[in-house]
């Protein structure tokens, strides 16, 4: 039996019909079209899926659509645009921090979560909060540089 689900996705309210064992990301990919959201393992193991619930980073391949009620869910797409890219977006881009980039949508989502809540992090921190993804092209160095150089450019930015 289907329930309604309401929540917010990058800002926007959604309500739709989610089977218990509908899992977020494909409400994300197949349902709402955000597809900046990968399938890697399925298993918690890779964190290519990674997205903000409530601001915490989560694995929407594990995680049932309809624990998702009323809570706030941010995807790679609701961190900033083309336009206005968030400032990891653009340190990643500049930096050349990915290679092949199925890993990156869910490292930087959870980047974000680590800039919000420690804005100045050492390097040992951002290892740490990215220690739970799989990047296998090895461009963990880059990816550490670009983080540093968002938080760098988040706090030289007007509040």
């Amino acid at each position: 039996m289907d329930e309604t689900v309401r929540l917010r996705v990058n800002g926007e309210q959604v309500e739709l019909a989610c089977g218990k064992d509908e899992r977020l990301i494909d409400l994300l990919r197949e349902r709402l079209g955000l597809t900046g959201t990968r399938f890697g393992c399925g298993e918690e193991m890779c964190g290519a899926c990674m997205v903000l619930v409530d601001d915490r980073p989560a694995y929407a391949c594990t995680f049932a659509a309809t624990d998702a009620a009323g809570k706030d869910v941010i995807t790679i797409e609701g961190l900033g645009s083309e336009a206005a890219p968030h400032a990891l977006q653009s340190a990643f881009l500049e930096l050349q921090a990915g290679q092949c980039g199925y890993c990156l949508s869910g490292i930087i989502v959870s980047a974000a979560a680590l800039l919000k809540r420690n804005p100045a992090p050492s390097r040992a921190q951002i290892a740490e909060a990215l220690d739970p993804h799989l990047c296998r092209c090895g461009a963990h160095h880059r990816i550490l540089k670009a983080v540093e150089a968002a938080a760098h450019q988040i706090a030289a930015s007007p509040a």
